[in-house]
């Protein structure tokens, strides 16, 4: 089992309902979990139609946001960016210009540079994504789709087809590096620029 509070410090404090779930299972169900969410927020955020924007994030020109959506205190979005299919940005995130995200969680002081894809993932605090990086969700040229991680050693079957990556606090990951579905990243990792983390690679 995968506690998230190692990589994510106080994760369950803020997801206190949904912790007892592996990281691939909140992804998949992020959707209704921030449904869920979004009936407990206070006046300082702007809801309409399942989506919910603090008051005092910026949010530039041409950007998309698909519900349901949580967009946190002193976000900043970037021109062009694309939020689909659920999204939850902690307070202070930066998300640069054409990015793209996809039901994943961002934690608080954590930067997507510019031209980031972020799919299915659980990204911790005060990480840094520099411009092309990528947290890839799906095996496109592999005939069997499900995904695995490693974890401890051990290989975990995930029994399913869209997972990107579990991000511990600190971590940097360099411009145009990818991170392959299924990536688990302790705390404080580097990854260097066009690094490729493939950690189980099929028979």
């Amino acid at each position: 089992m995968i506690h998230i509070d190692h990589f994510i410090e106080d994760f369950s404090i803020n997801f206190k309902d949904f912790s007892s779930l592996q990281p691939w299972e909140i992804t998949t169900n992020l959707k209704t979990i921030i449904e869920k969410m979004i009936l407990n927020l206070d006046d300082d955020f702007v809801i309409e139609n399942n989506t919910a924007i603090h008051k005092t994030a910026i949010i530039e020109n041409n950007v998309t946001i698909k519900s349901p959506a949580i967009i946190g205190k002193n976000c900043y979005i970037g021109a062009n960016a694309y939020f689909r299919e659920g999204a939850y940005l902690a307070d202070s995130v930066k998300i640069g210009p054409g990015c793209e995200i996809k039901s994943s969680i961002i934690y608080s002081d954590t930067a997507i540079a510019h031209f980031n894809y972020i799919g299915n993932s659980i990204v911790g605090r005060n990480i840094n994504f520099e411009a092309g990086s990528i947290a890839a969700n799906h095996y496109n040229e592999r005939a069997v789709k499900k995904i695995s991680v490693l974890y401890n050693s051990e290989i975990i079957e995930t029994n399913s087809d869209k997972f990107g990556s579990l991000i511990g606090d600190n971590s940097r990951i360099g411009a145009n590096a990818v991170l392959s579905p299924g990536t688990i990243l302790s705390k404080n990792s580097i990854v260097k620029r066009l690094e490729l983390i493939e950690q189980v690679v099929p028979k």
